[in-house]
């Protein structure tokens, strides 16, 4: 698994535009994580946090700007040549990602979805890919569902192995766009107890969409602030929350906490 080493600059966005027709979703964002760094980022609804995840891993097509993960780097917008595509493929196997919806496969076994990206993406032979599949459910703690379907797992059960799944894919940076919002409250615990591990046990890369402040205040290096499309502030937690300088900072935090 990669963890890089500590003050090596594992991702790095710079001047990143987005926009959907005429609306500008994301204007002149800069955001640089290290290695080990975790960062939440937090916002009201449509404020572009999701849209920066995406744009990240180009899942969206950033509108300018540049994005760089591990070294690869990328611009924003244009025609893409080949070699361009292919830089597009590596930051996309070097950044894991999470959703809100779990998106796991139902024909497929707890092991089989997780494998699954590390045979037809990466190559892996078979019995490597299956002994690290089963070494990533082990991470999460189900390496007794090996053999289930994802049917047959609660929604916290499911999100753990969609994260294994983008572990099991070696990753220098690992997105999470909110993903417990979609889980019971009694299941939100778990996932979060996985994540924490990931920061602290195995010093993850994350950028962590979520709006679950003990989290932040826990396992967060920085807490960034999204407004209208921008980086409005940021800030170690303990200086976030208790201090914000921005009052709209303040005001969604007092509608959150």
């Amino acid at each position: 698994m990669s963890t890089g080493a500590n003050g090596a600059t594992a991702l790095r966005v710079e001047g990143l535009w987005k926009s959907f027709g005429a609306h500008e979703v994301l204007r002149d964002v800069d955001l640089e994580l290290d290695h080990g760094e975790v960062v939440v980022v937090f916002g009201r609804s449509g404020s572009g946090k999701s849209t920066l995840l995406r744009c990240i891993n180009f899942l969206e097509e950033p509108s300018a700007g540049t994005i760089d993960v591990a070294g690869i780097r990328v611009e924003g917008g244009g025609h893409r040549t080949k070699h361009q595509r292919e830089l597009i493929r590596q930051i996309r196997v070097r950044t894991g990602m999470v959703f809100q919806d779990f998106n796991l496969f139902p024909h497929l076994t707890i092991l089989g979805n997780v494998i699954e990206g590390p045979l037809t993406v990466l190559g892996k032979p078979r019995n490597e890919a299956v002994a690290s599949g089963r070494e990533m459910l082990s991470v999460v703690g189900l390496e007794d569902k090996a053999d289930a379907y994802p049917i047959q797992l609660s929604g916290g059960q499911q999100q753990r192995v969609a994260i294994a799944r983008a572990l099991a894919m070696n990753p220098e940076v690992m997105l999470f766009d909110e993903p417990t919002s979609a889980l019971d409250p009694e299941l939100i615990g778990e996932v979060l107890a996985v994540m924490k591990r990931l920061a602290t046990e195995l010093h993850m890369t994350m950028i962590v969409v979520t709006h679950e402040m003990g989290f932040a205040r826990e396992v967060a290096s920085r807490m960034v602030f999204m407004h209208e499309g921008q980086i409005i502030e940021q800030g170690p937690p303990s200086d976030l929350i208790s201090n914000p300088q921005r009052p709209e900072t303040a005001r969604f935090l007092e509608a959150v906490l």
